[in-house]
């Protein structure tokens, strides 16, 4: 398997945005089941409005995750830009039997989430000056945290799989329904959260990927009317480096929650369950 990722700075430290873009882009190899082998560097920089030493600071954050996930990285290319761009085209490998899809969850599936959401209102927060240290470094340890477990997921009977990234937990919920032909239903109060993403959600503190998901989304997501504007919000909000949405048998989810958290995920929270959907009913529901 072969993928690409790259994205603009979401902190302002360069070695911990090396860390975070590289995380973000090994996600997908985990999300599918596989394992990183190499990787290449894509990067875009400014020709003079920042010393090379900036640069070198990403990649040496990047160096680092890559050398925890046992990736090595190959090379890769430079090109000038007016902003900073960074990610890894990441090769990979899985056995074909072996492969997580999206497509693939059955009703009666427990779903699990890894990882909390709440990165985007957090990195807009701290932007805005409004972040404290707590909330900065809970979001660091989130975006850093890579999504290992999902090598281990065919083995402990998940049926389907996807990383909640940029669409947030209702685009990404949404093509594994659509891509399986049933319904997910998610339980808003039980999915994690990073500290205060909520509230920060209701006060504003969003980028245009809020709203972008919010009306692709829209007409095939069900929330139900006692959910406030923060928590709808955050289940639009788009992740950087978020974690895997799994969905696994009733009978094995116990197991596999307990061996993900074993194997270092953040949390292995049981957000919802996959249903039949029935004639033109939503595809994703929150209640």
């Amino acid at each position: 398997m072969v993928t690409a990722d790259f994205i603009t700075p979401v902190v302002d430290d360069a070695r911990t945005f090396g860390r975070v873009a590289a995380a973000n882009s090994l996600s997908d190899v985990y999300a599918m089941g596989g394992v990183p082998l190499t990787a290449l560097n894509l990067t875009g920089y400014p020709q003079n409005e920042l010393p090379a030493s900036v640069l070198g600071e990403i990649l040496a954050g990047s160096a680092e995750v890559c050398s925890e996930a046992g990736c090595v990285v190959a090379g890769g290319h430079t090109v000038r830009d007016s902003e900073v761009k960074f990610g890894l085209a990441v090769t990979g490998t899985v056995h074909p039997d072996r492969i997580l899809r999206n497509s693939t969850a059955r009703p009666g599936d427990r779903l699990v989430l890894t990882k909390p959401l709440g990165t985007g209102a957090l990195v807009a927060a701290n932007r805005a000056g409004k972040l404290d240290a707590a909330g900065y470094q809970a979001l660091v340890a989130c975006m850093t945290a890579l999504n290992g477990v999902g090598t281990l997921l065919h083995d402990l009977g998940a049926t389907a799989c996807t990383d909640v990234t940029g669409f947030g937990i209702t685009g990404h919920g949404l093509e594994m329904a659509r891509g399986a032909g049933v319904q997910l239903a998610i339980d808003a109060g039980s999915v994690p959260q990073l500290p205060d993403a909520a509230r920060l959600c209701a006060d504003g503190f969003t980028c245009g990927g809020t709203k972008a998901n919010a009306a692709f989304t829209g007409d095939a997501i069900v929330f139900a009317p006692e959910l406030d504007a923060g928590t709808v919000g955050l289940m639009n909000d788009p992740q950087t480096s978020g974690g895997l949405l799994i969905a696994v048998p009733a009978n094995r989810v116990e197991a596999m929650q307990a061996a993900v958290l074993a194997a270092g995920a953040l949390c292995a929270e049981i957000v919802g369950e996959v249903r039949e959907r029935t004639g033109d009913g939503p595809y994703l529901t929150f209640s």
